[in-house]
């Protein structure tokens, strides 16, 4: 089977170049404790154009500190709490999916890309397709023209 996911040795993104990663930057969250998920792997893959906003799953000293800082709410899509930061731009959540998906297995296995642990692709492409909600089946509409493009220009 021919690999479905972009290289992360070709993504090319600079967090400081995005309002949302400076305010993740900020918050100085325990980077070995978390890891990005939502659509931001997608975006910095340049799969999808923008991102509205950053969905971490944490643990530990991450989870810890995001509590001490942040709003904790309810997250009705889920049933879990979570913390939220600058209006619900930067959401923290300390598990995803529980059914789906261990939180450490999530973090220990997302791949390193510009400084900040991102969630693995299949992963990503997986929940987006459980939920089917409008903006997912966009993004998994704009991921496979994208995986298209870049598998016809390898050869």
């Amino acid at each position: 089977m021919k690999e479905a996911v972009m290289s992360s040795s070709r993504v090319s993104f600079d967090p400081t170049e995005h309002s949302l990663f400076n305010r993740l930057i900020e918050l100085d969250l325990d980077r070995d404790h978390f890891a990005i998920f939502g659509s931001a792997p997608l975006y910095v893959r340049g799969m999808i154009p923008t991102i509205g906003d950053l969905d971490i799953i944490a643990r530990g000293p991450a989870w810890d500190r995001a509590r001490r800082l942040g709003v904790s709410v309810f997250g009705p899509l889920r049933g879990i709490p979570l913390i939220q930061f600058w209006g619900g731009k930067i959401e923290v959540f300390s598990e995803w999916l529980p059914r789906y998906w261990e939180t450490d297995l999530l973090i220990d296995q997302a791949e390193w890309l510009s400084g900040f642990r991102f969630v693995r692709l299949e992963c990503v492409l997986y929940y987006k397709f459980l939920l089917q909600r409008p903006k997912d089946l966009v993004h998994l509409d704009q991921v496979r023209n994208c995986l298209t493009a870049d598998n016809g220009s390898s050869g």
